[in-house]
């Protein structure tokens, strides 16, 4: 059974796209398992985009994986630069936004500004101080999370082709909860 999205974020079950939403949304919730093992349904998603030759861990950084996942369960092309794996190649996909919206996906920084580590996730909203992000490996789970919007490197919208989803808009939301520090 499905892991309902907290209250503050229920009104996301009736938006009717973009469909790279509405396939994240599908999977919220799922885990990394504790300990040696690895949570089966995370090592299916590597297997059914060709990834399970590289991931074979759950222990290892997954938000590009999920997001190269529903990425491909929406129609998309999943494989930005060649490797899903490593957030900041997401930063080639799509088409660059300059104001972010519902549904685009976010390329953060983790670490070091210019450093090689990063995250990745979807849009749902933000505050004066941050952006509402829906995304893998956060707290280990599919769960969302507040990221500063001073760590943002690139906001990326699906290229369309043929009309952009009606709902595709800013999304204003209480600032509620701590912000996410170190998602990987």
């Amino acid at each position: 059974m499905p892991t309902p999205l907290p209250a503050a974020y229920a009104w996301l079950d009736a938006e009717p796209g973009p469909r790279l939403l509405k396939e994240f949304l599908k999977i919220f919730g799922t885990a990394e398992d504790l300990g040696p093992g690895s949570n089966p349904t995370i090592l299916d998603w590597a297997r059914s985009i060709g990834l399970d030759r590289v991931y074979r861990d759950d222990a290892t950084a997954w938000c590009g994986l999920a997001m190269a996942y529903v990425a491909g369960q929406a129609g998309w092309d999943n494989a930005p630069r060649g490797n899903a794996l490593l957030a900041r190649n997401w930063q080639a996909w799509g088409n660059p936004a300059d104001t972010p919206m519902l549904g685009d996906v976010l390329v953060f920084w983790r670490g070091a500004r210019n450093g090689f580590q990063g995250h990745v996730g979807v849009y749902v909203g933000e505050d004066d101080s941050a952006f509402h992000v829906l995304g893998g490996n956060q707290d280990d789970r599919v769960s969302i999370k507040r990221l500063g919007r001073d760590r943002l490197l690139q906001a990326r919208r699906c290229p369309w082709r043929i009309n952009q989803p009606a709902n595709v808009r800013r999304v204003r939301l209480a600032a509620n909860g701590r912000l996410s520090q170190n998602e990987g």
